[in-house]
């Protein structure tokens, strides 16, 4: 029995970890940006770099707050079925976003801005819940870092592959191709997502794992948002997603700027999803052995320190190690908080519950674009957005000292009394 469990358990990770792969198409949009933007005679639709950035923007704004239901509804109805309409409606999206032409660009904002944006956060919502459910808390960093670590490794293939397709099909089949390809893909691993039954407890399971790896209370959101902890955590991963997404965001104009004679924004790119999805592994495996908060700390003085280099980074030998640093934090946190999250909040409620702190995510993304891009048109330079970055990211360092597991009684208000009765039933 304990065989087969653990055998099940795999096949969940592995399922959660290929359906993350293909919800990376969203890394695809800046190969497809760069071609709308091409005039008409050379195969583009002519796009301003705002109307091609605008379906992306939209992507990512859904796929954060889309978390917080599709968390909800994984909880209530299963990790297969909400995987399954997302992959669907991811799949659909793309198809949708191919009836967009260089004068109708409504179907490619709510093809791959709305629709594919929300299935990707359906999907994305229910693979980790799931697979972290069928180990004990000791793997719970492990099994989050390598489910995640799809998702950071995806544009090292998306990448080229869709370069490909849109240099011999188009930028219209190219939507269509994918679509067909990730409908298939991800409603076909969404079947194999499965919760382990009722009163299921992990073999191997023991009392030594970090950060107090069983909560006292499975908490529900409405627990869960009355808790320091769920504030602290929030800070700590809007700050840190600041200097990640807008590094990761800039990266091809970075290299631009700071090597103009040099064409490095590809290989920078490819270098930045590796350590990415290195990043979500190895944090993972480190706070199984030392605890998610000390190894956020370590992270976030590793962000910062990267903001210093970036500054003065000019040559290949220093850019190419620092964009991969900078890659593997910020995919680091993708792994530590949803590990901590279940640690601290029980995994019961796992999917609405990180639904929830996941926003931080999509505030502390959206202002890191848009703050570096204001800073560069101001000052022509990158210089103050890095220390703007390393600051946060040096605050979220200083958060960790103040932030331990919640105890029944540190819920504010009612919520502790509720809690307490939910543990007795």
């Amino acid at each position: 029995m304990k065989a087969t469990s653990a055998t099940r358990g795999w096949i969940v990770t592995l399922a959660g970890l290929g359906i993350n792969l293909a919800l990376g198409v969203l890394y695809a949009w800046s190969v497809v940006a760069k071609v709308l933007k091409t005039s008409v005679l050379d195969g583009g639709w002519g796009w301003s770099a705002g109307e091609a950035n605008m379906p992306y923007a939209v992507a990512v704004g859904v796929f954060a707050f889309s978390m917080v239901f599709a968390g909800r509804a994984q909880d209530r109805l299963g990790p297969r079925l909400v995987a399954t309409f997302g992959g669907a409606l991811t799949g659909l999206g793309m198809i949708v976003a191919s009836l967009a032409t260089a004068e109708r660009a409504w179907p490619v904002l709510v093809g791959f801005g709305v629709m594919a944006g929300a299935g990707i956060g359906l999907g994305y919502a229910a693979a980790t819940p799931a697979a972290v459910k069928w180990f004990p808390p000791e793997r719970k960093g492990l099994i989050t870092g390598l489910v995640v670590s799809g998702f950071g490794l995806a544009s090292v293939y998306i990448a080229p592959l869709t370069q490909w397709l849109l240099g011999g099909y188009g930028i219209a089949a190219t939507f269509r191709i994918l679509g067909v390809a990730f409908f298939a893909g991800t409603v076909g691993l969404a079947q194999l997502l499965v919760n382990p039954p009722e009163g299921y407890v992990a073999a191997g399971a023991t009392s030594g794992a970090a950060d107090s790896a069983r909560p006292a209370v499975e908490y529900d959101w409405r627990d869960m948002v009355r808790t320091k902890q769920f504030a602290l955590l929030w800070l700590m991963y809007a700050f840190s997603a600041f200097a990640g997404l807008m590094i990761i965001g800039h990266m091809a104009t970075i290299a631009a700027l700071q090597m103009p004679e040099l064409t490095l924004g590809f290989l920078l790119v490819a270098v930045l999803a590796v350590g990415n999805a290195a990043g979500r592994v190895v944090a993972g495996i480190a706070s199984d052995r030392i605890g998610e908060v000390k190894t956020m700390f370590a992270v976030f003085v590793l962000q910062a320190s990267m903001m210093g280099l970036l500054f003065v980074a000019g040559t290949p030998t220093l850019l190419v190690p620092v964009a991969a640093l900078v890659g593997f934090g910020y995919g680091a946190n993708l792994s530590l908080f949803p590990s901590t999250t279940a640690g601290y909040f029980g995994t019961r409620h796992l999917g609405v519950n990180y639904g929830l702190v996941f926003t931080a995510w999509g505030v502390g993304g959206v202002f890191g674009s848009m703050t570096a891009g204001s800073i560069l048109d101001s000052t022509g330079s990158y210089a103050l957005a890095y220390g703007v970055a390393a600051t946060l990211c040096l605050a979220a360092a200083g958060l960790t000292f103040v932030t331990k597991p919640p105890t029944p009684g540190e819920v504010i208000g009612s919520g502790a009394q509720r809690a307490e009765r939910r543990r007795a039933a």
